[in-house]
């Protein structure tokens, strides 16, 4: 349409142009000939035909597109209708087979359920002929039963009858004895009464002192005869932890270094670790002393680390003594995971785990406290199952055995018994009421309530009583070397004490903030004064006061 107007518009433009151009020639040109008039008149007429004759061909043109277009849009509407209409036909073709689908599958389900219905239906017929029959039979019993009352009831009477003549006789013959005797009913039946009741007493006291003997005797001998049975099948080491290690080295040479320029590097190590570094005429060999099993590991590990880098010197030495410390705590914990797992024990807290691990660096009376609590434990399981105890039980015992000494690797320092604060720490992580129970009463500090805490307590006994298992010198020492070093650590600006020489040195490392050098002085005559006031050990103790001054900076 538009090309339409467009040629209609130039058609109109042209006529015009026309007219004026012939308006123009006939002012111009007035006087001009009529046959110069004509011949312009005649090309404009030429001209505007020409252009009416392009106007129409783009019009016709233009139509033709149009034409063109509008059917090729409307092919592809037809087209569009079509397919829309065959997908609706497919979606109702598809519903409708669903549709069949699901009727059939409705059908199917209502057969099934009709022949479930009859099959209910005759099971409820066949029950209500197996209640008639039962009715009849319960009818039968009824008339039976009746006639059976009836026969008991006649009995009945005559048993009565036969009783009031009892009774009668009874009557006239107890009183013909209490005319023979003399004496009244009631009296003579509590005559009668008292003497069976003494000679009663009297073999009844008999009986009981019998058989309280015979079963003492047979506890007694059921009772070694399960100890000894225990302590047979448990095998068991029973050696006693020394109080020194001895570090070996490849050759002499590294004596020198060790110990260092005028004895900084052996100090260093020394206040770093709090075990005592003994270096004489002993060939390739250093010995490291301390009554504290785990300060001495320490000792060892960061020396042989330290020997295998080859830089030896304070800095690197407490450097390798810290990161030694934390491996070693890693380790304790994989220990107390191992043991365990060892003994088939699940479910225990975490921390308690790593006291476990602890008990291996600690010792009781001398005896390494893991060894004593692991042969405990399996002398629990062993001895609950001689006594025929439940699997349950058994596994109670066992990890009661274990855990029975857990207060003497306590972290925290208390007035309680090592055996209350092991009860505590066992409550504190949920344990069961029967261990708690059997840890807390193994010393008899509370009163047992259960069959494992004197099994616990046998245990414990038979574990310390083998020969060479424990010294009670020993104990005490380590004891005292640990309250040495505890009066040293109460003064104020003590950082750090260290029994030395198997307790006949007490070495004290102090704060520099804190203490000036003057007050080293007198910190060290009162420590001595006080272990002189408070303490009791042989021969005499030296007390060393180290202060030290260390400034550190780093260049980045």
């Amino acid at each position: 349409m538009e090309m339409i107007i467009g040629a209609v518009v130039g058609l109109v433009i042209g006529a015009v142009l026309a007219y004026f151009l012939l308006k123009a020639a006939f002012k111009k040109s007035q006087e001009d000939s009529n046959a110069q008039a004509d011949l312009l008149i005649k090309e404009a007429r030429i001209t505007a035909k020409r252009l009416t004759d392009e106007a129409e061909t783009k019009a016709e043109k233009t139509l033709d597109q149009a034409e063109s277009k509008n059917e090729r849009i409307k092919q592809k509407k037809i087209q569009e209708a079509k397919d829309h209409f065959a997908q609706l036909k497919s979606d109702f073709e598809s519903k409708k087979s669903q549709q069949l689908v699901t009727l059939k599958e409705r059908e199917m389900e209502v057969k099934a359920l009709e022949g479930e219905f009859k099959a209910k239906e005759q099971k409820i017929d066949e029950r209500h002929k197996q209640i008639d029959q039962l009715k009849a039979e319960y009818e039968q019993k009824e008339v039976e039963l009746g006639t059976i009352r009836e026969n008991l009831e006649k009995q009945l009477k005559i048993v009565a009858k036969k009783r009031e003549e009892l009774d009668q006789a009874n009557e006239i013959r107890i009183k013909e004895l209490e005319n023979v005797a003399r004496l009244s009913e009631g009296e003579a039946k509590e005559q009668l009464l008292e003497a069976v009741r003494a000679k009663s007493e009297t073999e009844a006291m008999a009986i009981v002192k019998n058989s309280v003997e015979q079963a003492k005797a047979d506890a007694n001998k059921e009772a070694k005869k399960i100890v000894i049975q225990t302590i047979q099948r448990m095998c068991a080491e029973y050696t006693i932890e020394n109080t020194v290690s001895v570090f070996h080295l490849e050759s002499d040479d590294m004596k020198g270094q060790i110990i260092g320029r005028e004895g900084r590097n052996i100090r260093a190590l020394e206040a770093a670790t709090g075990a005592e570094i003994v270096v004489d005429d002993t060939p390739e060999a250093i010995v490291i002393s301390s009554f504290d099993p785990i300060r001495r590991e320490v000792a060892r590990l960061a020396l042989k680390k330290l020997v295998a880098d080859g830089r030896i010197h304070p800095a690197r030495i407490e450097e390798v003594v810290a990161k030694t410390r934390k491996q070693l705590d890693e380790q304790i914990v994989e220990i107390g995971e191992k043991t365990v797992i060892e003994l088939d024990l699940h479910g225990l807290d975490p921390y308690l785990v790593k006291m476990v691990g602890r008990m291996r660096f600690r010792s009781s009376y001398g005896q390494n406290l893991l060894k004593h609590s692991i042969e405990t434990a399996n002398l629990c399981a062993i001895m609950a199952a001689e006594l025929g105890l439940n699997p349950k039980q058994i596994k109670l015992a066992k990890r009661a055995g274990l855990l029975h000494d857990i207060g003497k690797v306590a972290e925290e320092e208390t007035e309680l018994s090592h055996a209350l604060l092991g009860m505590q720490l066992c409550e504190k992580f949920k344990e069961h009421a029967v261990i708690i129970n059997a840890v807390g009463a193994h010393h008899d500090e509370i009163e047992m309530n259960n069959i494992i805490s004197p099994i616990i307590q046998a245990c414990d006994a038979i574990s310390g009583a083998r020969p060479g298992a424990r010294r009670e010198i020993l104990e005490s020492y380590l004891k005292r070397i640990g309250e040495l070093e505890e009066l040293a650590m109460t003064h104020e600006g003590v950082s750090k004490a260290f029994a030395m020489q198997a307790g006949r040195e007490l070495r004290v490392i102090v704060e520099s903030e804190k203490v000036t050098d003057a007050y080293a002085d007198d910190l060290a005559f009162m420590i001595s004064q006080k272990i002189q006031d408070e303490m009791q050990y042989p021969g005499q103790i030296k007390v060393t006061v180290i202060r030290e001054k260390r400034a550190v900076a780093f260049a980045r």
